[in-house]
């Protein structure tokens, strides 16, 4: 089995167009959520959103690329280039013939669907480009992002819901640590803020309209961001050998279903899959000092977490810190975990904690230390990452200090 490294990160999001940016207001405790600029907004009940603002598409993309490009693409293609800048890895030869990319996403191109819904419905046109199907289908971003950087190993794309981007690097890193590939591109990214994306979730009655307020007493319910984050993962004889620095190494990972409820978290499949993470990654319990919790905001998700948190850990539940950054940059969906990973790395490697903003009343139903409203310094040497899914898809990831 091999080792499995960090060696590259890429972000765009609410909080900072590349990764120190979005470090920085995490350790600010700085909120990205505010109010949605896009058409027809008028018409929502919710207006607010972790939105990216200031994305300038014609400096990035020529005009045949923005003809290929969803928004989400745009984002993944943009985080990936920071990633292997900072990798500082090429895939020539051997290597990139085994090397690939798994990204998550749970929309895909909503962006592209809502855009040609209206020419066709609204505008009572008869046609639509061409590239209409490549530009919306799910594994565009990974498509793109191979044919842009030679990768010509296993590519694919992974929807789970919130949990998309966790679910696909566990696979990216089940075939560096199996020696498949010396080196996978992973993340994922979600782009559902557009008026049709955000009228859909309307109906589900969870959004709240002020503010996203992880394990307070008062919050009211999530709030959606959109953004991209993508990491390079590799084998760890493979980095040292061309001398690349290594931000944080994977150690372990695990995957359950509730088998339950299609919108309700279950305590029980939560549990598992914290619990199998760290028996895959041959760590016990009381040496971890944090997890980056899924924590949407809304009182199910929560409860169930923390929950899930005490029976894992018992004792030691006690002694952990547990944030939700969502309530810095909004719910990415299916590019959330991999946003939320960046916490977990700079908890590793700079010792700092990422605060829930928001926090305004204790739960006695989450009363955990969930670093409230300002960022904490502390050593820690195991982190979790948690993305629990509509579907009751679960998806844990262990990262270790190198």
């Amino acid at each position: 089995m091999k080792r499995v490294v960090i060696t590259g990160a890429g972000t765009i999001n609410a909080l900072g167009h590349n990764v120190s940016d979005t470090l920085e207001a995490m350790r600010d405790g700085r909120c990205g959520i505010g109010a949605l600029e896009f058409r027809d907004v008028e018409r929502l009940a919710i207006r607010i959103g972790g939105q990216v603002r200031g994305f300038e598409t014609e400096v990035r993309f020529n005009r045949q690329q923005m003809t290929l490009y969803d928004r989400f693409t745009q984002f993944t293609l943009a985080a990936t280039k920071e990633a292997i800048e900072q990798s500082g890895i090429t895939f020539t030869g051997e290597t990139a013939n085994r090397s690939g990319v798994v990204l998550g996403t749970a929309g895909g191109g909503v962006s592209t669907w809502d855009d040609n819904y209206r020419s066709v419905y609204e505008d009572g046109k008869n046609r639509v480009h061409p590239f209409v199907v490549p530009k919306l289908m799910n594994n565009a971003a990974a498509s793109h992002v191979s044919m842009e950087y030679n990768l010509r190993g296993p590519s694919f794309t992974v929807s789970t819901a919130c949990a998309s981007s966790n679910h696909a690097m566990a696979q990216a890193f089940a075939m560096v640590r199996s020696g498949m590939a010396p080196a996978m591109i992973t993340g994922g990214s979600e782009s559902m803020l557009c008026f049709g994306g955000v009228k859909a979730w309307e109906g589900l009655r969870v959004m709240s309209k002020d503010a996203c307020r992880p394990f307070s007493a008062n919050r009211n319910g999530m709030v959606q961001g959109e953004g991209a984050g993508v990491f390079v993962f590799e084998d760890f004889d493979h980095a040292r050998a061309r001398g690349a620095e290594i931000l944080a190494e994977v150690v372990g990972y695990a995957m359950s279903s509730d088998a339950a409820d299609i919108v309700m978290p279950s305590k029980q499949g939560a549990a598992r899959a914290m619990a199998g993470a760290l028996a895959d990654a041959a760590v016990s319990p009381d040496e971890v000092g944090y997890i980056n919790a899924h924590g949407t905001g809304t009182a199910a998700n929560d409860r169930t977490e923390c929950a899930a948190v005490a029976d894992v850990f018992g004792p030691h539940a006690n002694n952990l810190m547990m944030s939700s950054t969502k309530s810095m940059h909004g719910h990415l969906i299916g590019g959330t975990g991999a946003v939320e990973l960046l916490a977990c790395i700079m908890a590793l490697r700079d010792g700092v904690i990422a605060p829930t903003i928001g926090y305004e009343e204790p739960d006695p139903e989450c009363a955990l230390d969930v670093v409230p409203n300002e960022a904490r310094e502390a050593k820690v040497s195991v982190a979790l990452s948690n993305a629990f899914a509509f579907g009751g898809l679960n998806a844990v990831l262990a990262l270790r200090k190198v």
